[in-house]
């Protein structure tokens, strides 16, 4: 395992655009915090979002992990553009003239994959709990370490979604196009919801919707639904205007289990195209 990460520590060592990237996601996760954290000044009212209650324990690990997912699109850059690499450096033929095995080759990639989205999950999880720490109104042990089946959603959420990436990659072979591709998959998934919404107005019918679930980036985006409308301000003012936002946030087995499926399937695609191909 060590030897596999080390050969692509050193291919990654010297991409100047995967290095930058990577750095680029760490940093806006942290500015993100900062910029919630700083008391802005309106007219004479000072305001300050972490006086909302977002940092509250446990809140702040529901909250931090839906707000961090949107930038992994900067990290499946990296995914998408070292697989791609291979092909276009030649260097997973080298691999395998230097006696890697198919296997191997995946195998690297995949535990880069991991050791992304862990590294990815920890820096969440470190970066939260001193927010968290400072501004939370809450700091009782048992407090501050629930609803931490968030972060575990975050890291699920990240090596799924890596692995479909890497699955394009290898798929593609461009990393332009692959992540073009991505696009347009999740325009695909976004056109079976328009479509679901048809079937409702026409129809009176969500057969379509019980499927929507089950696509990859759809169950990817499920594991951490919305935490907006779980803040009390927003609570008490949806109760005044007479609405009601009681929404199911929490993070179901079955949820996590789709996304495990398909990442299984991807690593499975993945390897039968390296398997076929003449690289």
């Amino acid at each position: 395992m060590l030897r596999l990460l080390n050969i692509e520590f050193q291919k990654l060592r010297y991409n100047k655009a995967a290095k930058i990237l990577t750095i680029t996601y760490f940093v806006l996760i942290t500015l993100i915090s900062l910029i919630a954290s700083y008391e802005f000044s309106f007219g004479g009212i000072n305001f300050r979002l972490a006086d909302q209650g977002i940092f509250n324990f446990p809140y702040i690990w529901h909250f931090n992990s839906w707000i961090a997912a949107w930038l992994k699109l900067f990290l499946a850059i990296v995914i998408v553009s070292i697989m791609a690499n291979e092909y276009s450096n030649r260097t997973l033929k080298q691999n395998l003239i230097d006696g890697l095995s198919k296997k191997e080759f995946l195998a690297s990639k995949f535990l880069t994959v991991i050791l992304f989205s862990f590294i990815s999950t920890l820096f969440l999880f470190i970066v939260s709990l001193i927010l968290g720490l400072l501004f939370s109104d809450y700091n009782e042990f048992s407090i501050i370490f629930s609803d931490l089946e968030f972060v575990f959603a975050y890291f699920i959420k990240h090596v799924g979604f890596f692995t479909f990436c890497m699955f394009l990659g290898i798929l593609i072979k461009r990393s332009a196009f692959a992540l073009g591709f991505l696009i347009f998959w999740q325009l695909i998934e976004g056109g079976f919801r328009l479509v679901s919404g048809l079937f409702k107005w026409k129809f009176d019918t969500d057969i379509i919707d019980k499927f929507i679930p089950f696509l990859p980036l759809d169950s990817m985006n499920n594991l951490i639904n919305e935490p907006i409308t779980r803040l009390n301000f927003i609570q008490s003012a949806a109760n005044q205007l007479g609405e009601n936002f009681q929404r199911d946030y929490a993070v179901h087995w079955y949820e996590v289990l789709i996304v495990l499926i398909w990442t299984t399937i991807f690593v499975r695609l993945s390897y039968y195209l390296l398997k076929k191909r003449d690289l």
